[in-house]
């Protein structure tokens, strides 16, 4: 935490920064401000009032949470990001890792809180009254991964009403972008953090063709979910000729066959079309036994838009999966890793998302990521970028635990100690911390008491 907050400022916030965090950590159904509170008071036996303190350090003090978010980015990156000591001769890399885009959605009631609205949610599985955020995780060929960027999705029916956006202290010139937009925002400040990965999404993202031209122009690799609808042809097919010059207008760019009305069929069709070319891989093992199912890969070149006369996109793959019991494939990804690429490496990579569903799902059950009750902009943020702080450091204790090394000294052992609060095993870890100093923030003048900046 030493680490990650010198630009906070004064000792007290770092401090009350540090005190969030281990609320975060303890053992709790809720993880909104007012039990979180009460449990960290009620173990540091202080008369102290944490409920108020904890709301103006969350939800007013203004501290930035960009410079922690960019701190503990570079932190992953000097521990989980390798890179290749001698890069393709494509320029692009090809490093140990994989940086995940995703949307969550955070369901709530009423209609103040920044951000809800009646809107889409892959965590409801329906439309529901949410916020939705634009997630970026940074996970290992290890399976330890870390949150390290996300933006609040506001939806038009906010951006048009700027008296509404007003009193959540929505910031200036922030508008609805799109989500595609967000993600490649944050995918920059993690290359400016020193972060590299295959960037992997699902259909939400990578159906969008210019967000795959965006990564494909900034040399990212990438595996992405498309749609079953998106059109293709195969990679070496003759589009013929592009015809001569006339004697008066503009000399043709186009081939031929690339013509208004032309022909492809989508992905499905052609994954239906080459049955035959399925066949069963395994790509990991699971907590009840192998992953496996029917997959099958071609070269292909996007192609939507040659019904409208455009030319298609460069040759990449698509990646098609047809479990046995399944009448028709169900899934379909794009992937501009190398051509010579092995099917098995292919699956491997476009099933590693499996890292963010799990992770945000113990960020929401262990950690409250989706339990923050206030409603502003700032406080939002706030409390996202402390759900991943103390995520890293689960991951870091973790991850220490399967290497067999010694746990480390708790620097208050009574507030800590197993003995002394009913904390589960999030606590226990913060007792064992061997990297994390969690002093009780220091008492304030009289006048000053509670209020933090």
């Amino acid at each position: 935490m030493e680490e990650l907050t010198p630009e906070m400022g004064r000792r007290d916030r770092r401090e009350w920064a540090i005190t969030y965090v281990r609320g975060l950590l303890l053992d709790g159904q809720r993880k909104s401000v007012e039990p979180l509170a009460k449990r960290l008071q009620a173990i540091d036996d202080s008369p102290r009032d944490y409920e108020q303190s904890l709301q103006q350090f969350v939800n007013q003090s203004p501290w930035e949470e960009r410079p922690l978010r960019d701190r503990l980015a570079r932190w992953v990156a000097r521990r989980a990001c390798r890179r290749r000591r001698t890069p393709p001769t494509s320029g692009r890399s090809t490093p140990d890792g994989f940086l995940i885009i995703d949307d969550t959605g955070f369901p709530k009631q009423g209609r103040h809180s920044v951000g809800v609205a009646r809107q889409y949610s892959g965590t409801l599985g329906k439309v529901g009254n949410c916020q939705v955020a634009v997630t970026l995780y940074h996970g290992g060929a290890n399976a330890v991964g870390y949150g390290i960027d996300a933006e609040l999705y506001l939806p038009e029916v906010w951006t048009r009403d700027r008296a509404r956006c007003l009193a959540a202290g929505v910031p200036d010139g922030v508008g609805c972008r799109a989500k595609w937009l967000l993600a490649l925002e944050m995918l920059q400040r993690a290359r400016d953090n020193e972060l590299r990965g295959v960037v992997l999404a699902d259909s939400l993202f990578g159906s969008v063709t210019k967000f795959r031209q965006v990564l494909d122009a900034e040399s990212w690799s990438y595996c992405v979910g498309v749609d079953r609808t998106l059109k293709v042809i195969a990679a070496d097919a003759d589009l013929g000729p592009v015809p001569p010059k006339k004697r008066t207008g503009r000399p043709p760019k186009r081939p031929v066959k690339v013509r208004a009305g032309a022909r492809s069929p989508s992905v499905r069709q052609w994954a239906e079309s080459h049955a035959a070319d399925f066949r069963k891989v395994t790509w990991r093992q699971g907590s009840k036994g192998k992953l496996a199912s029917r997959f099958a890969a071609w070269r292909v070149r996007p192609a939507h838009q040659l019904s409208a006369g455009r030319v298609p996109l460069p040759p990449c793959w698509l990646l098609a999966e047809w479990p046995a019991d399944e009448h028709a494939p169900t899934k379909y990804f794009f992937s501009n890793l190398p051509g010579t690429t092995a099917l098995k490496k292919l699956v491997t990579v476009a099933k590693s998302r499996w890292m963010i569903e799990q992770s945000y799902q113990q960020m929401k059950g262990e950690l409250g990521l989706d339990h923050f009750e206030g409603r502003s902009w700032r406080g939002w943020h706030h409390h996202v970028t402390l759900v991943f702080v103390a995520w890293a450091f689960l991951q870091l204790q973790r991850r220490g635990r399967k290497r067999g090394l010694p746990a480390g000294r708790c620097r208050r052992p009574a507030p800590c100690s197993s003995n002394s609060c009913s904390a589960g095993p999030a606590s226990a870890s913060l007792a064992a911390a061997p990297s994390i100093a969690v002093p009780r923030p220091a008492e304030p003048a009289a006048h000053q008491r509670n209020k933090v900046t």
